[in-house]
């Protein structure tokens, strides 16, 4: 008799593809979240999305929204919502820190990737980034393909 396949991701790894494109990098923080039951399952499938996710403090907590966490196929009436707003659990430090960079002009908080660590919990990295201008984009496109052209020089 075989075993049947599972529906759980050993390692989930879902990444903000835009957000290297659209912001530069200042400082990275990894977080925890604050879900609810049928919220973890649904991110062991893979389904999340982190496009359109920003956070903001309120009363000194910080809080993703607009991330999407498709409700869970098994699950009858106890679903969570698709897009609620979830905290974020960081350190005392690391808040006053955040609120505080965040408060300057021009600079946000947004979420970079979504992992399960290896204790089996639920981590977002986020990151202190900065809007890039139209030719900060198109500096990495040219560097990209640079990129990509020498890597085909060189397998020929």
């Amino acid at each position: 008799m075989s075993a049947k396949p599972n529906r759980f991701e050993k390692s989930v790894n879902i990444k903000n593809k835009k957000a290297s494109f659209e912001f530069e990098f200042i400082d990275t923080y990894v977080a925890g979240l604050m879900l609810k039951g049928t919220e973890i399952k649904s991110i062991r499938e893979g389904k999340v999305s982190l496009t359109e996710a920003y956070c903001v403090f309120h009363q000194g907590e910080l809080y993703i929204r607009q991330m999407h966490i498709s409700p869970y196929s098994m699950a009858a009436s106890y679903n969570h919502d698709a897009v609620r707003e979830r905290k974020l659990l960081l350190n005392k430090k690391e808040l006053e820190k955040l609120e505080t960079k965040s408060a300057e002009k021009g600079l946000a908080i947004i979420p970079v990737r979504i992992f399960i660590n290896d204790r089996g919990k639920a981590k977002m990295e986020i990151a202190l980034a900065k809007g890039k201008k139209l030719h900060d984009k198109r500096q990495d496109l040219k560097e990209k393909d640079a990129k990509r052209e020498l890597q085909r020089m060189a397998f020929d």
